[in-house]
C-alpha cells in the first residue's frame, strides 16, 4: 500500500506540472464561472469579442506590419527603444553561437525569476542614458547591468555568467544594490529575491545532468536541452519540463505532495478529484515565461523550437486586468479591489486560473481580426502583441499610474 500511495503520488506531481494540468483546471474554474458558481468572479463571455476587438486594435497600432516578436524578457532588455542585449553581445568578439546561448541562458535565468512584481513606487534610473525605468522593464534593466557587473558569477575574470557559488553569496543588500533600493525607492520582496538568487544556486549543484558537475552554471542547461532536439528540433514541452525540474527546488515551500516542492500551485474549493491533486490548481507562470524566453535563444542559435502552442497563456496581472477592465470578468465583492490580497486567496486562484482560460479563448478571435493563424501566430506572439500590451493600456486609461484592477501581496517569486 505504500508502495502504491509512493507511486500515486510521484504521478500527481508529474502531472501537475505539465501543461496539460494546467490548462485543465484553469478550464475546469472557468466551466464553473460559467454556471455562475465561483463565489468571487462573474464571467461575462459576451463581452469576450469586444475585448478581441481591443487586443486587435493594440497589436496593429504595436506593430503595424504584425512582425511579432514572442511573449520574452528580451523585450524588456530594449526598455526606451535601447537595444541592451545588442549591445553587451557585441562585445563578445568571435564567440560561437552555443557560447553565445551559455550567457544568455545565464542573463536570462535570473532576470525572469527576479522579475516577480516590482510595485508601484519602483524605478530604477539607469546609468549612461539616465532613463527612469519601472516595472519588468526597470527589473530587467537593472538585472541586465548587474549580470554586466558580475553580480552572479563567482568569477571575477569572467563576469557573464550565472554559476553556483556566485549565485549562492548573493544577499538582500546585494539585490537592494543593484535594484537601487531606498527608502523613498522601495522594492517588493527584496528578501525574497534574495533567498531565490540562493535557491537557485543551490539548485544548479543538485542537478549535475542539466548544470555541470564542474562548475555548476546556468548555461549549461542550453548544451543538456540541445542533446535532446528530434531531427534538429527541440519541443516546447521539453523546454518547459526541464525548467521545472531544474529550477522547481527554488521556490519558497508552499504546498507539497510526498516530499515535492509543488510551487506556483495554489489550492482551489471548486477542483474536485479523487487523487492527490485533489484542490490543486498549477500555473507555473514564471517557469512558462522563462521557457517563452529561452525559446528565442534557440530559434537564434539555430534549433528551431516546435509546439510552442503547447505552453499556455500567463495567468499574470497585466492579462487578468485586461479582462477586469474590459468587464469579460467582475468582481462580486467590489470592495476585494480595495485591499492587497494574499496570493494563496481563492479569489486571486480564481482570477488567474480565469486569465489563463480566457487567453486561449481570445487567441483566435484576434488571429481573425488580423487575418493570421495559429502557426503564424502562436499564443506568445498574441501575449506580447498583444494582451499583455493591451492590459497595460487601458490600465492605464482607467487608474492614474496604471496599476493593475486587483492587487496582489506579492513575495517577489510570484506574479
Amino acid at each position: 500500500m505504500t508502495v502504491a500511495i509512493k507511486e500515486d503520488t510521484e504521478a500527481a506531481v508529474r502531472w501537475l506540472r505539465t501543461p496539460e494540468a494546467i490548462r485543465e483546471r484553469c478550464h475546469a474554474l472557468l466551466a464553473l464561472a460559467g454556471q455562475g458558481r465561483l463565489k468571487h468572479f462573474a464571467l461575462h463571455l459576451e463581452r469576450l469579442e469586444s475585448a478581441a476587438d481591443y487586443v486587435a486594435e493594440v497589436i496593429r497600432s504595436n506593430y503595424p506590419d504584425l512582425d511579432i516578436p514572442y511573449h520574452a524578457r528580451w523585450r524588456h532588455f530594449a526598455a526606451g527603444g535601447v537595444d541592451r542585449w545588442a549591445a553587451l553581445a557585441a562585445d563578445l568578439g568571435e564567440l560561437d553561437a552555443d557560447a553565445i546561448a551559455r550567457i544568455r541562458f545565464d542573463l536570462c535565468v535570473p532576470s525572469v525569476l527576479l522579475d516577480a512584481g516590482a510595485g508601484p513606487d519602483w524605478m530604477f534610473e539607469e546609468p549612461g542614458t539616465h532613463l527612469s525605468i519601472g516595472r519588468s522593464e526597470g527589473l530587467a534593466v537593472a538585472s541586465l547591468h548587474a549580470f554586466r557587473a558580475g553580480a552572479f558569477s563567482a568569477d571575477p575574470e569572467r563576469p557573464l555568467r550565472a554559476d553556483a557559488s556566485g549565485l549562492e553569496r548573493v544577499s538582500a543588500s546585494d539585490i537592494a544594490a543593484c535594484f537601487q533600493v531606498e527608502p523613498t525607492n522601495p522594492l517588493v520582496g527584496v528578501e525574497g529575491r534574495a533567498n531565490l538568487m540562493r535557491a537557485l544556486g543551490a539548485a544548479l549543484r543538485s542537478r549535475p545532468d542539466l548544470f555541470g558537475d564542474d562548475e555548476p552554471r546556468i548555461g549549461s542547461l542550453y548544451d543538456a536541452l540541445k542533446g535532446k532536439t528530434v531531427d534538429g528540433e527541440l519541443p516546447a514541452r521539453t523546454i518547459l519540463a526541464a525548467v521545472i525540474a531544474g529550477f522547481g527546488p527554488i521556490w519558497p515551500s508552499r504546498i507539497a505532495l510526498g516530499n515535492e516542492n509543488l510551487g506556483d500551485v495554489w489550492r482551489h474549493s471548486g477542483i474536485v478529484a479523487d487523487d492527490a491533486t485533489n484542490g490543486l490548481v498549477p500555473f507555473h507562470k514564471l517557469s512558462q515565461w522563462l521557457s517563452y524566453s529561452l525559446v528565442e535563444i534557440f530559434e537564434d542559435a539555430g534549433i528551431p523550437v516546435t509546439g510552442l502552442d503547447d505552453l499556455t497563456g500567463l495567468p499574470e496581472y497585466r492579462n487578468g486586468g485586461l479582462f477586469l477592465d474590459l468587464g469579460v470578468l467582475e468582481l462580486r465583492d467590489p470592495k476585494l479591489a480595495e485591499t492587497a490580497l494574499p496570493v494563496d486567496h481563492e479569489a486571486v486562484v480564481e482570477w488567474r486560473a480565469l486569465t489563463l482560460a480566457l487567453l486561449d479563448r481570445i487567441a483566435d478571435p484576434v488571429r481573425a481580426r488580423l487575418g493570421k493563424s495559429a502557426a503564424e501566430m502562436p499564443l506568445a506572439r498574441v501575449l506580447e502583441g498583444g494582451t499583455w500590451a493591451a492590459g497595460r493600456k487601458i490600465a492605464r486609461e482607467k487608474r492614474e499610474g496604471g496599476g493593475p484592477p486587483l492587487q496582489v501581496l506579492s513575495d517577489g517569486t510570484v506574479f
